[in-house]
């Protein structure tokens, strides 16, 4: 959840729980107040009656309700002096009406002359329950177009502060080194957001300047490299086609001219590794990988002749990605090669292309290969000897990762089966 969303969520609780019990608490003593006047009516209203009674002994004798609202009957000491005024809300029929009608009722005692009597008197309230209605629902919508307001107002109030913010993370997020040395830059006055923008372009330039550092390093001793490999497998190839030499010589000096020759494709599958982990290919463009594959067979046609291996092509759908062409070329050709190189002697290369995937599997020895180590850098497990530089894989999968791919394997039916899932067009 983001964090905007996340301050409205907390907001909007927070308000709803306070404007919620503020309205409750509100509600609650406006009616109370209601009722205290109700109350005070007929408090008062109970003291007429007693004196009215005191002047007029007819009132005693009244003990029903009828055109007025109150009724008086005789009642024993004991009874009279435990009664306390009560008030009770309750429906009765009212005279000329034939719905029940909300009313309050006083219940009270008194003393006339020795004798003790209990008065009712009542009070409708169908106007004061109007009354208590139309505030219900005026409270209610006033709750509900206070908290809609809030939320709205506070909703457009923090997507504009925050605005600063998610812009700044939109340009740290597709900042790439090497694509330019313009850091992310954010327009506030707000001093956490100012804070965050140097801490982070700090990172950044320091990053920046490790990666021009590596990258030089790397393009200079790749070139400083090459250059004695390259005189010194000159200058044994001169040597060797001199001739005069014994045959256990020439072929010592055979091996030291393979050893060179493997430490120059070693040294070129490392700067290419590098290159790729560092992201300096740039060129991203539409790629057919059906060419790329039957061009890529086209050029191994005659190793694969030498080692005695079908090459097998089976094309079930066109596929097309975005990536730089190099890095096809490399990835398809790594596998392919790799197959035919760890195959046997008439074994089988079978490329399956579908709509989102190549699928690569060969025959070869029969022994699964670890899933967990093959794609790591210089790991072999079936050909110890082999003379290969052990990186075809590891920059099959770096290539993979960078481009978001998915490069997996399996050995089934005695092949071994290198798969390719790419974000296809």
């Amino acid at each position: 959840m983001k964090l905007l969303n996340k301050s409205l969520q907390y907001l909007s609780i927070s308000i709803f729980l306070i404007v919620t019990i503020w309205s409750i608490i509100f509600y609650v003593n406006m009616l109370d107040e209601i009722h205290d006047s109700i109350d005070d009516g007929l408090e008062n209203y109970k003291l007429l009656i007693i004196q009215k009674a005191n002047d007029d002994s007819s009132v005693l004798k009244k003990n029903y309700f009828d055109e007025s609202n109150y009724a008086i009957r005789e009642i024993g000491e004991p009874i009279a002096l435990a009664m306390k005024d009560r008030y009770v809300d309750t429906l009765m029929y009212m005279q000329d009406e034939d719905d029940l009608e909300p009313v309050r009722i006083l219940t009270t005692a008194f003393e006339n002359h020795g004798h003790f009597y209990e008065l009712k008197i009542i009070n409708s309230m169908v106007e004061e329950d109007d009354l208590i209605e139309d505030l219900f629902w005026s409270v209610f919508w006033l709750y509900f177009i206070l908290v809609a307001s809030i939320i709205i107002i506070n909703n457009i109030v923090l997507r504009k502060l925050w605005k600063p913010f998610y812009n700044f993370l939109s340009q740290v997020t597709s900042f790439r080194l090497g694509r330019g040395k313009e850091l992310p830059e954010i327009t506030t006055n707000i001093k956490e957001f100012n804070s965050l923008k140097n801490a982070v372009n700090t990172l950044l330039q320091h990053s920046l300047e490790t990666y021009e550092q590596q990258k030089q390093f790397i393009e200079n001793a790749s070139h400083e490299l090459q250059t004695p490999l390259a005189v010194a497998t000159s200058k044994l190839e001169l040597l060797l086609e001199k001739g005069g030499i014994e045959d256990s010589a020439a072929e010592s000096l055979g091996q030291i001219l393979a050893i060179i020759e493997r430490l120059v494709r070693l040294n070129k599958s490392l700067l290419l590794l590098t290159k790729i982990e560092n992201k300096q290919f740039f060129d991203k463009q539409s790629i057919s990988l059906n060419r790329i594959v039957q061009q890529t067979v086209q050029d191994l046609d005659e190793f694969a002749d030498f080692k005695e291996v079908k090459i097998i092509v089976n094309e079930t759908s066109d596929l097309n990605v975005q990536m730089d062409a190099s890095l096809a070329n490399i990835i398809v050709a790594n596998l392919i090669k790799n197959a035919i190189f760890h195959n046997v002697t008439n074994g089988v290369v079978t490329v399956d292309i579908s709509a989102n995937a190549i699928e690569i599997s060969n025959t070869g020895k029969v022994e699964e290969l670890d899933a967990n180590k093959i794609f790591s850098r210089f790991y072999k497990s079936l050909d110890k000897e082999s003379m290969g530089t052990g990186l075809g894989l590891a920059i099959v999968k770096a290539i993979c990762s960078m481009y978001g791919f998915d490069v997996t394997y399996r050995f089934e039916n005695n092949k071994h089966c290198f798969n390719v899932r790419f974000n296809a067009q």
